[in-house]
């Protein structure tokens, strides 16, 4: 074997293999990249169940859930996982998290200047990790209870915020995007808890993930059910009760949080699961996406804005775009660079960059 070859190979178990690492944590957050790649860049029907074609509709909305759920998880590895960290360590940990957060909110405020139309997740994302801040000491109990409370009863409140007159205002549409608005910190805040809550009941055990299975199935399907016809299908949609009991992507109703939020953690503990077994070598490109989520969710903008300014000669020309049928070919490339980047190099780009910063502001 070459000494190239001997690298990447050492490379390799370091980044996506090393001891520790939950390697099904990093293939759910390659599903979420892909699945918010297939949210922005297809023009896809509602969901039928006899349309096979319409089933990739369960990545709009659903796909960002997940992110925000995972972003929980890993804060809660960052810090301990089952056994939260505590004392100057927790300390650094904050301080290092505040920088995150800044950066990545940076970071999406210069992706909302590229004119791409899509709603950057980025901004909310900052404001979900300073959201953790005060959470990380708290144990798995204390954190289901909140993402619960949270979860069932933000969806009464939020249409009131959003009815707000000041969202209709100039300075009320700049604060929307500095905040992420269109994923509310007040409602997300659920799915980043439950993604700690799950983070410190010990994601990675077989047990932990069944658990997740099963109780992320039972809330899907119940979410499901109770949005059919015969019980709450029927209320005007644009009514307050309606508004609270919305199960549609971006709805921010409370069928939408048990299904979308069920299905994230069900997706979650599937992950690890799959990863427990010799399918994990299989789905290794995958890993290699979901373990630089950032560098790849990033990189499918800025592409997006060259081709769209080069060949369109506008970056806002969504149906223009999605013409050029892009889809594949940005997952073929994504999933191409990510994985000689993991098994050459190791950690993404951009997530090294955010690590060395956050070292070097917040060191111990």
């Amino acid at each position: 074997m070459s000494e190239r070859a001997q690298r990447a190979r050492r490379n390799a178990a370091t980044s996506l293999d090393a001891p520790g690492r939950i390697q099904g944590i990093d293939l759910a957050r390659g599903l979420a990249v892909f699945g918010m790649f297939a949210a922005h860049l297809l023009t896809i029907e509602p969901f039928d169940l006899a349309r096979p074609e319409t089933w990739i509709d369960i990545a709009n909305g659903r796909s960002s859930i997940l992110f925000a759920t995972l972003a929980g998880v890993s804060i809660a590895l960052m810090t301990g996982g089952p056994h939260p960290i505590g004392g100057r360590t927790l300390s650094v940990a904050r301080r290092r998290l505040v920088v995150r957060a800044v950066l990545v909110w940076l970071i999406g405020l210069l992706l909302i200047a590229t004119g791409v139309p899509v709603y950057v997740i980025l901004p909310a994302y900052a404001v979900l990790f300073l959201i953790a801040l005060p959470l990380l000491r708290l144990r798995a109990r204390s954190l289901w209870i909140f993402a619960a409370v949270i979860g069932l009863g933000m969806p009464w409140v939020l249409p009131r915020l959003d009815a707000l007159p000041l969202w209709q205002t100039p300075t009320g549409g700049d604060l929307s995007r500095l905040l992420g608005w269109h994923y509310p910190f007040v409602l997300w805040a659920a799915f980043l808890i439950a993604g700690l809550a799950a983070g410190r009941s010990g994601v990675g055990e077989r047990r932990t993930a069944w658990w997740l299975v099963g109780g992320g199935v039972g809330a899907t399907i119940a979410a499901t059910a109770a949005s059919a016809p015969p019980l709450l299908g029927n209320l005007d949609p644009d009514g307050y009760l309606g508004r609270v009991l919305a199960d549609e992507a971006h709805s921010g109703g409370l069928l939408e949080v048990a299904g979308s939020g069920g299905g994230a953690l069900a997706t979650v503990g599937a992950c690890v699961l799959i990863c427990r077994t010799r399918a994990t070598g299989v789905v290794l490109p995958l890993r290699a996406v979901g373990s630089m989520p950032l560098t790849a969710y990033v990189g499918q903008i800025v592409a997006w804005a060259a081709i769209a300014a080069t060949v369109l000669g506008d970056t806002g020309d969504l149906f223009g775009f999605r013409a050029l049928d892009p889809f594949w070919p940005f997952v073929l490339v994504t999933l191409a660079f990510c994985t000689a980047w993991a098994l050459v190099f190791g950690r993404g780009p951009l997530e090294r960059l955010l690590a060395a910063i956050a070292r070097r502001l917040a060191p111990h």
